[in-house]
């Protein structure tokens, strides 16, 4: 009876335990089941990421064959890895595995910055491209844009050159002005010397004022010739102090003439000196002062200063007169162009080519109590 009731409480227990461990297994079906669902959808969503990658590097890859500009894969070690079909047509043929810094070393430099010719190669003529650098962090490659701007610069250049043709035009129509007057002029003075029972005295005042004209127009000539030809024709080491000083000796009686005050004021050591021709310099600063006397009235100043600054000497002449309206001072220095009655328009050009030809620069501004003032910077030799 004993062994009876053990034996059905063994059952019981047996009974009660796999009845947990069907409990417990069909828990972990339900698990594997949500589970195998689970992989289902994330393979599934794997499968769509694929799918959308390869529909995106295909759409990439076509981009990149489309694309006109040539787009060259670098490693990290410095060897293209890719390139597309633009970047293969530009360089003439495949440079893959090649070092890049080799494909560089056939690109001639044109002096514009990551701008190079390409030389011709068989049937492809020369090209001029131009190329960027995009770094690429996580691969420690690079990324090379290439632009081909050949067509750029030759619309670059034709536009030059249209513009040099306008503006030999244009120059040469105001030389044909300023030519036009003196000559015409010089013309009814000499046509009146055929005048009958024409005294002495009136022929030689037509003479004279021909003569006169035919002057002013050889002067104009040679203005002209300097202006084309240059003003320097040797340099030497120059004593600035000293060269002002004549300057003020040979403008000072004009001045008088004129009843306006010339004051100067010198500041340069006398080992202050430049490199330049001196004619070429006098005229400069002889022209800058009859252009501030020629716009000064009667009781009216003219400063004339030199000083040093830094490795410079700067030379100034201002004046009391009208000044330069704002919207001309840019013009003031084109040949031809002049505010001047009489004038020539060919003064400030020749300064301004001349303190070029020297390596120093010109400018032109207006005081703030009126009247203009042009300084000339020159470097010391």
């Amino acid at each position: 009876m004993h062994d009876q009731q053990t034996l059905e409480q063994a059952f019981a227990q047996f009974n009660a335990v796999s009845g947990q461990l069907i409990d417990a297994y069909n828990q972990l079906q339900g698990q594997v089941n949500v589970l195998n669902a689970q992989l289902d959808e994330a393979n599934n969503e794997l499968r769509r990421q694929l799918s959308n990658n390869a529909a995106l590097a295909e759409r990439l890859g076509m981009l990149l064959e489309a694309l006109p500009a040539g787009v060259v894969e670098l490693l990290a070690d410095g060897r293209v890895h890719t390139e597309n079909s633009a970047a293969e047509t530009m360089l003439g043929a495949s440079v893959r595995g090649r070092l890049w810094a080799e494909v560089l070393a056939g690109f001639l430099p044109t002096g514009i910055d990551n701008t190079f010719l390409l030389p011709r190669c068989g049937e492809q003529p020369a090209r001029r491209i131009t190329l960027q650098y995009q770094d690429l962090p996580e691969l420690g490659g690079q990324i090379v844009l290439l632009h081909d701007v050949t067509h750029l610069h030759q619309l670059s250049s034709e536009l030059a050159q249209q513009q040099k043709l306008a503006s030999m035009g244009s120059m040469a129509a105001s030389l044909a002005h300023q030519l036009r007057t003196p000559l015409t002029t010089a013309m009814l003075y000499t046509a009146n010397l055929r005048q009958p029972g024409l005294g002495e005295a009136e022929r030689e005042r037509f003479i004279d004022k021909s003569l006169a004209r035919l002057k002013a127009l050889e002067g104009l000539i040679q203005n002209m010739l300097g202006f084309v030809r240059g003003q320097v024709s040797e340099c030497e080491l120059l004593d600035m102090a000293g060269l002002v000083e004549e300057v003020r000796a040979v403008v000072q009686p004009h001045y008088a003439a004129r009843a306006v005050r010339l004051e100067c004021d010198f500041a340069l050591d006398s080992e202050a000196r430049v490199a330049g021709d001196r004619k070429a310099l006098a005229g400069v600063l002889v022209n800058l002062l009859d252009n501030a006397l020629h716009f000064s009235g009667e009781g009216q100043r003219v400063g004339l200063s030199a000083r040093q600054e830094g490795g410079e000497v700067l030379v100034s002449v201002d004046d009391e007169g009208p000044g330069v309206a704002d919207e001309l001072l840019e013009r003031v220095f084109e040949p031809f162009f002049t505010t001047r009655s009489g004038g020539t328009g060919l003064g400030l050009a020749i300064v301004k080519k001349v303190v070029e030809e020297l390596h120093g620069s010109v400018h032109a501004g207006n005081l703030d109590a009126g009247g203009a003032c042009f300084t000339v910077r020159l470097p010391l030799a």
